[in-house]
């Protein structure tokens, strides 16, 4: 070296460095293309650890840097089709968000890893382990090390006619390859029908070839969506023989051992839609003098223990599910129909087991104590949402008119008080429209509305929170094993993107004092009734992390509970069962409780139906896409209000108004203009126009496409975007990569 004093780098210097490596950079190479020693270094740490922040680097494995988005140096990709001149493309394995994935190229003399039965080669479909070579912003070269696994054998689909026979459209949006179908591989299907195809192994060019193994039905058949859900998300519906068996040898239980609350006017309160009744309530004053003002709650639920021992055919098939599923025209129950509708049923006027948490609480809502018992029930009624609000606000029908005092009255008096504590412990307040498809006894759908929010939907999630609480306090009181119900603060990366991404909005947000959930509902009520208003909610939504079953109790976030646990739905969700059982072996309840040692597996359970739980969201939520897509396939044609709610290099995407579809505008139609995504800003921007559109935007569009195969809409843009300077869009560039990582 010279010993000439060399300028410490720029941030930018830095940032081209790293951009224009070939592949991922450490910070000894950094210091040492830029001469950096001595103290500099710790300038140089100092430097990246911002860069890192403002969401400018990533950092991978071995504190590894690179730019946001690029993919691990080895990562797991899958093989998805051959170039003409022999080289495999794949994609990641695992990809999020909607934005096109990087193209990877597989040459031809590097497809050949190893594989546990033996050396192979490569072929499209496999998932194989990869060493990757960035070559552009967008492109990668790739080595195989290892082939993972063959091509997935089983694919749902929907058959089309082409003109060399048929084709198989995959229902799964990200799967975007047809495969060829020969017609003696058809198996009796033809075009329109939704097929499940095995997939068969080819080296060669062209599409690979499927076979038909299962003809489902007719694409636009009313069933058809909720079996697309079914099988795209593999979730078990036959139960075994010997599961179905012990369910239908159930019989009713008796009163020994259990106390009597058959006198008690316990009432089950669910939507009209309701498959099964598994909890019921009952609310009066306290008549403790010194509890002025005061209430007593009793929360009933079904006593599932009872019949779901463990090790049983039962327990075992109810935790391969880990929870019921729920779509617009059936349910994939956790439990066969001669329990979940039947015996673990709180139907009116028919006695049933069942184990009831009895709460006092003061005139403010605090719960002052607690006890469980283990009783037998008869269900007063059963009550709709609706009807339980209509009779509240002086419209009692026939079923509530003999209850309005005695009963209903009680219990919104006593909700009021829980309402009063839920604000002031200061729970995430968070304003998330659900949408409710509705079906005619055909199957059709006629309607998709925002689920209504009453103070009756209100009043039975506080006391399920309550008599959680109460389970979870119990069980941490008795030193029994608790499977508890964890909700984490957010990290600190995400809630410096939201604050940058709410200055945008000049919403100021002091992320380094956020110690409760509460401290979000300044922001949310500050943007209600705004255009601003949904973009704000989910921001913060995506801003939280997601909660999760562990026998490690670190609090609920959201919730601004200490201890919680799920003891509420045990005919839905395998984690209220486990509760139970510790319950029962807890308070000495019965033979059938928690069996010992079993303390020491809840930890696996907690990760199996954390998993099952997601699963089963992602298939509700699809489900709902698709019957969306169905629904509007009248209307393409039609002109829609909506607001943009995401941004990428494929376009626009847009929430409608009135139904709350997502679709896409494609960039490519878009007006006249080359538009550039400026990730910095999150928006798209035309070169020569300035024209802009960015996240929130208000716009109307012309629906062109409904596909209810894939739930995918795609539209065509009327109206919308700006010419002026988005405000604060400084602030945007330097914080946007933080917000794309709020929204993921």
């Amino acid at each position: 070296m010279s010993g000439k004093h060399v300028p410490f780098p720029t941030r930018e210097q830095v940032l081209t460095f790293i951009r224009e490596a070939e592949g991922t950079v450490g910070r000894r190479e950094i210091a040492r293309a830029f001469q950096i020693s001595g103290a500099q270094r710790a300038d140089l740490r100092a430097l990246l650890k911002e860069l890192e922040k403002d969401g400018q680097l990533q950092r991978g494995r071995g504190r590894r840097l690179s730019p946001p988005g690029t993919l691990p140096e080895v990562t797991v990709v899958v093989l998805t089709h051959c170039g003409p001149e022999g080289d495999l493309y794949a994609r990641p394995f695992i990809w999020p968000g909607d934005e096109p994935p990087p193209t990877i190229v597989v040459e031809a003399q590097k497809r050949r890893g190893h594989h546990p039965a033996g050396e192979r080669e490569a072929g499209v479909g496999d998932r194989v382990l990869a060493r990757l070579t960035r070559t552009s912003e967008t492109r990668y070269e790739a080595r195989v090390i290892r082939c993972l696994a063959q091509a997935p054998q089983r694919l749902l689909g929907v058959l089309v006619e082409a003109r060399d026979g048929l084709r198989l459209r995959p229902t799964n949006r990200k799967e975007r390859d047809e495969f060829r179908v020969e017609p003696g591989d058809a198996g009796g299907a033809g075009p329109g029908d939704l097929v499940e195809v095995e997939l068969l192994s080819q080296r060669s060019l062209g599409l690979r070839r499927a076979r038909v193994v299962d003809r489902l039905g007719e694409r636009d058949g009313p069933r058809s969506i909720s079996l697309i859900a079914i099988h795209t998300h593999d979730l078990p519906v036959d139960f075994p023989e010997e599961a179905l068996a012990e369910a239908e040898a159930a019989q009713a239980v008796g009163l020994a051992g259990r106390t009597d609350l058959r006198d008690l006017p316990l009432v089950t309160i669910d939507g009209e839609d309701a498959r099964d009744f598994d909890d019921a309530v009952f609310a009066q004053a306290d008549p403790d003098p010194t509890n002025p003002g005061g209430w007593q709650v009793v929360v009933a639920i079904a006593d599932v223990a009872h019949y779901v021992r463990p090790g049983s055919a039962l327990d075992r098939t109810a935790f391969e599910r880990g929870n019921s599923v729920y779509f617009p025209d059936r349910v994939v129950p956790m439990l066969p129909e001669a329990l979940s509708n039947g015996w673990c049923s709180l139907r009116p006027e028919e006695e049933r087991g069942c184990l009831a948490a009895f709460m006092t609480f003061d005139a403010e809502g605090t719960l002052l104590r607690h006890r469980f018992t283990r009783g037998l029930m008869r269900s007063a009624a059963r009550l709709t949402y609706t009807q339980m609000q209509a009779a509240r606000d002086g419209q009692a029908d026939a079923t509530t008119e003999p209850l309005l005092a005695t009963v209903i009255t009680p219990l919104y008096e006593a909700h009021a008080a829980l309402s009063r504590a839920r604000h002031k412990r200061g729970c995430l307040e968070l304003d998330l429209p659900e949408r409710r498809v509705i079906l005619d006894d055909s199957g059709t759908v006629i309607a998709v509305a925002p689920r209504a929010r009453l103070d009756s939907h209100r009043l039975i999630e506080d006391f399920m929170i309550a008599a959680n609480v109460a389970a979870a306090e119990t069980l941490e009181a008795k030193g029994r094993p608790c499977l508890y119900r964890v909700h984490d603060q957010p990290t600190p990366e995400k809630l410096i993107a939201l604050a940058d991404f709410l200055a945008t909005l000049s919403l100021p947000f002091h992320k380094g004092t956020v110690q409760r959930a509460g401290q979000f509902n300044g922001i949310l009520e500050r943007v209600r009734g705004t255009a601003h208003e949904a973009m704000v909610n989910d921001v913060v939504l995506r801003s939280q992390a997601q909660a999760e079953y562990s026998p490690d109790n670190i609090g609920h976030f959201g919730l601004s509970l200490r201890r919680y646990a799920h003891f509420t739905s045990p005919i839905r969700r395998y984690a209220d069962l486990v509760v139970h059982r510790s319950l029962i072996r807890a308070l000495g309840l019965g033979e059938d409780g928690l069996p010992d040692g079993a303390g020491e597996g809840l930890a696996e359970i907690g990760r199996h139906i954390t998993a099952t739980e997601r699963r089963a969201a992602q298939a509700e939520r699809d489900a709902v896409s698709r019957y969306t897509a169905s629904f509007l396939m009248e209307s393409v044609g039609a002109t829609f209000a909506g607001r943009v709610n995401g941004v990428s290099r494929a376009g626009l995407f847009v929430t409608l108004a009135e139904t709350g579809a997502d679709g896409l505008v494609p960039i490519s139609t878009l007006p006249g203009d080359y538009y550039r995504h400026d990730e910095t800003a999150h928006c798209l921007r035309g070169e020569r126009s300035g024209l802009t559109f960015a996240l929130g935007n208000p716009v109307t569009v012309r629906l062109r496409e409904a596909n209810p195969v894939s739930g995918g809409l795609v539209f065509e843009l009327l109206e919308g975007g700006s010419k002026e300077k988005p405000r604060g869009a400084a602030k945007l560039r330097r914080s946007a990569r933080l917000v794309q990582r709020v929204r993921r």
